[in-house]
């Protein structure tokens, strides 16, 4: 079999950690598999590497950036391909460029546009180990770049579908997907299978297992993940297109996500355009945007309110307010002590109530709620952000308990 495996920053970040994984490698390559690894920078690496640059020069480019932030990948595949050489276990390790990772050049946050298998397939008829840096790959020009968030788990995902790879193995430092955060939530539960879809939602609304970019490079590839923990042997959770489900499960998971604000446009002209003008501004300034509710106000005026990440509130708010004239709105209003809680499920479509109990738990909690959002697989709301912990545990007791 041919099995892909990457490993995040937590899982190689001191030499204990290294030998720890370079034991799960090796026995996977025992049981005859040939292997490709890929690795993230170690534990903090690339926060400290931006407080490097931010000592020489607060805004550097990001071509530089690039360049720099794509060594602390460099470092982990070396140091693992030193700890395998001591194990006697033939070995290479292997950069985004040399295993040619083409991309686009938009540094920071680059997209895979393809990728050349040859050297890796070399490497593996010489039944060598492949460790791969992931998270950087290299424009058409031969500028190193960056993957941006998620990068390494996209790597692998990709490297998974160009190589048509049997298994790919996403190890982090939980034992697969739960219905919460196991971390705040105790008696959350282990998936042992979930969807596509409903691992893109969580992914999307702050689950922080896997990112969404990855789970929409396997469901596109039709490549069957595993997410399971470097820490413990046991089997994780599948993320694949059907997932087998016990039927009183009418959700499979809940998600928190603090990094948002609320922007709310108050006192908006009620006549056609008007939206598209406001959303406009936030398109041309590669805003996101996700809830969105449209009010009526007073005089013949609607209020808009949405929300957007919360590093991007701020130049939110500058770019309407420079428009402001020319929408003809009252002011703009920031909130960015919000958090948006959500439930997700593909039971959701063949199950009445359930928001009713999401939102009969919020009521039981005492937690007022500020917004709401719905799809077929998924019912969030907007809540303050001190409440998000309480609500998680909330609703999960509702459902689950």
């Amino acid at each position: 079999m041919l099995i892909v495996q990457k490993f995040g920053g937590s899982s190689v970040a001191d030499a204990e950690k290294i030998r720890r994984v370079a034991g799960i490698i090796a026995d996977t390559y025992e049981e005859g598999n040939d292997v490709v690894v890929v690795l993230s920078a170690q534990g903090d690496t690339t926060d400290d590497l931006l407080e490097k640059a931010a000592e020489l020069n607060e805004r550097p480019s990001k071509r530089e950036l690039d360049m720099l932030l794509s060594t602390g990948e460099q470092q982990s595949i070396a140091l693992m391909a030193m700890c395998l050489e001591k194990m006697r276990y033939p070995v290479v390790s292997l950069t985004g460029w040399q295993v040619g990772m083409e991309t686009t050049s938009d540094h920071g946050a680059a997209r895979i546009m393809r990728m050349k298998t040859e050297r890796i397939m070399r490497e593996l008829d010489k039944r060598r180990i492949v460790i791969v840096a992931g998270f950087q790959g290299i424009t058409k020009g031969n500028d190193v770049t960056t993957l941006g968030r998620g990068g390494s788990d996209t790597t692998a995902v990709a490297i998974a579908a160009a190589l048509h790879a049997d298994k790919c193995q996403i190890f982090t430092d939980v034992e697969g997907v739960y219905t919460a955060d196991p971390r705040k939530v105790p008696d959350a539960k282990k998936l042992d299978e979930i969807t596509y879809d409903e691992m893109l939602e969580l992914a999307s609304l702050g689950a922080q297992v896997l990112h969404n970019r990855s789970v929409e490079l396997a469901k596109r590839y039709g490549i069957v993940l595993e997410v399971l923990s470097s820490y413990v042997r046991k089997p994780g959770t599948k993320v694949k297109e059907v997932a087998k489900k016990v039927e009183e499960n009418k959700i499979s998971g809940i998600a928190k996500d603090v990094d948002v604000a609320r922007v709310a446009v108050v006192g908006v002209p009620d006549a056609p355009g008007v939206a598209f003008r406001v959303f406009n501004e936030m398109a041309r300034k590669k805003i996101n945007v996700d809830v969105i509710l449209q009010s009526y106000g007073k005089n013949n005026t609607n209020d808009i309110s949405f929300t957007v990440p919360l590093g991007d509130a701020d130049a939110a708010e500058r770019a309407l307010n420079d428009a402001r004239e020319a929408i003809g709105f009252d002011h703009v209003s920031i909130d960015k002590g919000i958090a948006k809680v959500s439930i997700i499920g593909a039971g959701m479509m063949s199950a009445s109530g359930v928001a009713a109990l999401m939102f009969e738990a919020l009521s039981d909690a005492e937690i007022n709620i500020h917004m709401i959002s719905t799809s077929e697989i998924k019912v969030s709301v907007l809540i303050d952000e001190e409440m998000a912990d309480l609500a998680v545990k909330a609703i999960h007791s509702k459902f689950f308990g």
